[in-house]
């Protein structure tokens, strides 16, 4: 069946630093959704007379929108052009940090953040797509390296400067700040983002011509294997992201500020990782750099798994989860790369999948086993473990082999 838009239609450009900048900050929606509150989740839970695992649902909530949320956006920018949906998207992201900040009890603030979550979803996806409007192959790899660099540092400051507001605000503050973030992030798309799908590459269908694009999309072989991994990636970073301030604060004894500057050392290695791997890419390709990186990220958990069962103290602990992170920068990157490979024309619908896989099961699975084992350094990184472990083996098993056929 033919599509009806013009496959090797001009794409508009951006300059690298551009690029790097502008979509760095967009692509911060996710950290800064999360890791701004981070170190107050307990007192949430205690402001609101609410459980650990519901104060934690607060984040499987905005995940969960995250992801359902990429499956919309994503096709509507193939449909519409970039901008318009991501100008709705940071604009609503903004009212509803808002609503977050006044919500009198448990129940409304998880409706709001998964509506938060949906509304931030259009600037993850519609980046993504933007980046593989721009570039392609080993030069992808590579912008997406830097566009971290960029995005990277929100999980850096977020939790730093959650901890040190903590002093002088409580989590509704908090929200009010996300507000005020998301209004700064819309006047970015305003008057430093240009439009980079020409209209002629648009695609002019509804749901036949997104159900071809979509078609096309899960019959490759390579991306639907990079699907996988990514679904056992996204549960052990969520795993991480979720129960990191339990553990360090509740287990460990850490204060908020103590633990954000934990939390900061993980996000830094993240950024190191992911310019590792832009450095190496060239020569090694975005294969083994991904499988490399992979691999490394189950040996950081695992290593992690040992240091909890024989009780080494929250040193041990902080130093595997900085592993952790240092490893999974290394492989992000080049697993996008290789799903988006032959997406082009379709980015926004390839990058909705791909980005529903990496955020839906983590803030599924990550509150089941929570409540099963507690929420304890043991339970932590058991789950990382296995998840990191079917991760691994869905990158050697099934993106291997197909990425070699291509």
């Amino acid at each position: 069946m033919s599509l009806p838009f013009a496959a090797d239609a001009p794409r508009p450009r951006m300059g690298t630093l551009r690029a790097m900048l502008v979509l760095g900050m967009l692509e911060a929606f996710g950290p800064l959704s999360m890791d701004l509150y981070l170190p107050q989740l307990p007192q949430l839970a205690a402001s609101l007379g609410t459980t650990e695992a519901l104060a934690q649902a607060t984040m499987s909530a905005c995940m969960i929108g995250l992801g359902l949320g990429q499956l919309a956006a994503g096709p509507l920018s193939d449909r519409l052009g970039r901008r318009l949906p991501l100008l709705v998207g940071v604009a609503a992201f903004a009212v509803l940090s808002a609503v977050c900040a006044v919500a009198p009890n448990i129940e409304l603030l998880l409706v709001a953040r998964f509506l938060q979550g949906l509304a931030g979803s259009a600037g993850i996806v519609i980046c993504l797509a933007i980046a593989r409007d721009q570039f392609e192959g080993v030069e992808l790899s590579r912008m997406l390296s830097l566009l971290f660099l960029v995005s990277g540092t929100a999980p850096i400051i977020a939790p730093v400067v959650g901890g040190q507001l903590a002093r002088i605000m409580d989590w509704r503050g908090i929200f009010g700040v996300l507000s005020g973030v998301g209004v700064l992030l819309l006047l970015v798309v305003v008057f430093a983002l240009p439009e980079t799908l020409s209209p002629s590459a648009r695609h002019r269908g509804g749901l036949r011509v997104w159900g071809a694009h979509a078609g096309a999309v899960v019959r490759d072989r390579l991306f639907v294997a990079v699907l996988c991994a990514a679904a056992g990636g996204g549960v052990a970073f969520f795993t991480y992201l979720s129960m990191s301030s339990f553990v360090l604060q509740d287990e460990f004894g850490l204060s908020p500020q103590e633990f954000s500057v934990a939390f900061a050392a993980g996000a830094l290695a993240s950024i190191a990782g992911s310019q590792l791997s832009r450095l190496v890419v060239r020569r090694w390709g975005p294969l083994r750099v991904y499988l490399g990186g992979i691999t490394a990220t189950l040996l950081a958990t695992t290593a992690f798994l040992v240091l909890a069962l024989l009780g080494v103290g929250m040193m041990g602990v902080v130093i595997a989860l900085v592993g952790f992170m240092l490893c999974s920068g290394i492989g992000g990157p080049n697993g996008q790369t290789l799903a988006l490979a032959h997406h082009g024309v379709r980015a926004g619908t390839a990058s909705a999948l791909l980005g529903m896989a990496t955020f839906l099961f983590g803030p599924v699975l990550a509150p089941v086993a929570a409540g099963l084992g507690g929420t304890t350094a043991i339970t932590m990184a058991a789950t990382m473990t296995v998840a990191a472990a079917a991760a691994a083996f869905a990158a050697w098993a099934f993106v291997r082999p197909a990425a070699r056929e291509q």
